[in-house]
């Protein structure tokens, strides 16, 4: 059932369980997280397909994630800054009116009951320490340790998280309904993103 949400279009996608630091300046957005944290605290973030963040016009993807703000502070000028966490994906069902900020009638989506090899975990595992090693060795940001929970599901968008992922290929990994295929598709990201990292350290 399509439930109505406060919905922030960025440039970036938010997984579940992970966290997103958020910088609230446009006068409709301090307007939505004033009513949020009157509310539930919480919206839905959606990667912009095509157009910016600021302004509004722009082409938004239909899967996202719902966040809560858990931290807040408002500064002197009104400005807000937000430390929100992904809860669950939802998918827009229609998109409401832009006023006074982004609405829509949102539905949760979940992931296809299906039991996971460990292996299929230990995999992605190893296959994303191997990037945050390389990324490490050449100066970039990366997480310092990888502990993932026990749940497959929560641990597929754990994962996914930590990766330094495009904005494109996290989006396509939000989509997936299938944890399964999550962990496949996300390792051979991984692959690829580890091969070009090898590159760029023997060319250091």
């Amino acid at each position: 059932m399509a439930e109505p949400m406060p919905m922030f279009p960025l440039g970036t996608v938010l997984f579940p369980h992970a966290v997103l630091p958020v910088h609230v300046f446009e006068p409709r957005y301090r307007t939505m997280t004033e009513h949020c944290l009157a509310g539930d605290s919480t919206f839905g973030v959606v990667l912009i397909e095509r157009g910016s963040e600021v302004g509004g016009g722009e082409t938004r993807f239909d899967v996202g994630t719902a966040a809560r703000i858990v931290q807040a502070g408002r500064l002197d000028d009104g400005r807000y800054v937000l430390v929100t966490v992904g809860e669950r994906r939802v998918r827009v069902a229609r998109w409401l009116p832009d006023d006074p900020y982004p609405r829509a009638e949102v539905e949760a989506l979940d992931d296809r009951p299906a039991a996971i090899d460990p292996d299929r975990i230990a995999g992605s595992v190893r296959a994303l320490r191997r990037v945050l090693a390389l990324r490490a060795e050449l100066g970039l940001p990366s997480a310092v340790d990888v502990a993932l929970d026990d749940d497959p599901t929560r641990a597929s968008f754990e994962a996914c998280g930590l990766a330094a992922l495009g904005p494109l290929d996290a989006q396509r990994l939000l989509e997936l309904d299938d944890t399964a295929a999550r962990l496949t598709r996300l390792e051979a990201l991984l692959d690829d993103q580890a091969a070009l990292l090898e590159l760029r350290l023997g060319d250091s």
